[in-house]
């Protein structure tokens, strides 16, 4: 399906979506995969010759942070496409803060956000899997607990009718060539290679019309 100019895109999620945004300006989209996705349109962030770009991404948030904000942050945006792009902070705060987000709970937690974007608004939802790319032997046992929940995120997508970004299939694979590093340096922020990675995806899987990835770097 294409992307046509009146669509308004809105992505939500964590750190990686945030990509250092400022949140004082509603147009600012950060430097990451919702930047390159938006320049693919040619639209620079909510105004523009393309289609809306709006960025919602917070820091550190989980899948809770964003069913508290869900409302104003995008059921009053009125967006046409929603993407989310969570998971990896609910695995990441066992870690290195002892804070547990259980499976069951995740996993409901999305299929409400999800449930009231269908409720209230005929917007296709896209979702984007969390992803791990260890660079240190203790992320990977990490695994233990972001493998189960990011089976819940494809289980609740598939529900939804959601079109799904398998970014912990395509971003592994990639570092297979790469290195993970050159990826995400610290295992789970992507670098700006990783971002043009996961912004190709999202176009591959959401926008037939899109220009081809090596059209979409050339413009700078």
């Amino acid at each position: 399906m294409r992307i046509t100019a009146d669509a308004r895109l809105l992505f939500i999620g964590d750190s990686i979506t945030d990509a250092g945004r400022d949140y004082a300006d509603p147009a600012s989209l950060g430097s990451g995969y919702v930047r390159e996705i938006a320049r693919t349109f040619g639209a620079g962030g909510s105004t523009g010759p393309g289609p809306t770009v709006i960025n919602k991404g917070v820091n550190g948030h989980r899948v809770y942070d964003l069913e508290s904000r869900w409302t104003t942050d995008v059921i009053d945006e009125r967006p046409t496409v929603v993407t989310v792009k969570i998971g990896i902070n609910d695995t990441w705060r066992r870690y290195d803060r002892g804070v547990v987000s259980p499976v069951d709970e995740f996993e409901a937690s999305l299929d409400r956000v999800l449930t009231h974007t269908a409720r209230k608004l005929a917007a296709r939802l896209v979702v984007i899997t969390p992803f791990l790319l260890p660079v240190t032997p203790d992320q990977e046992a990490w695994y233990e607990d972001l493998s189960p929940r990011t089976d819940a995120v494809l289980r609740t997508a598939r529900a939804h009718g959601a079109q799904v970004v398998r970014a912990d299939l395509l971003l592994p694979r990639a570092a297979e060539e790469s290195g993970a590093a050159a990826l995400a340096p610290d295992g789970v922020h992507p670098s700006p290679r990783g971002h043009e990675l996961l912004a190709d995806a999202w176009l591959t899987t959401v926008d037939s019309a899109a220009p081809a990835p090596e059209h979409r770097s050339a413009r700078g």
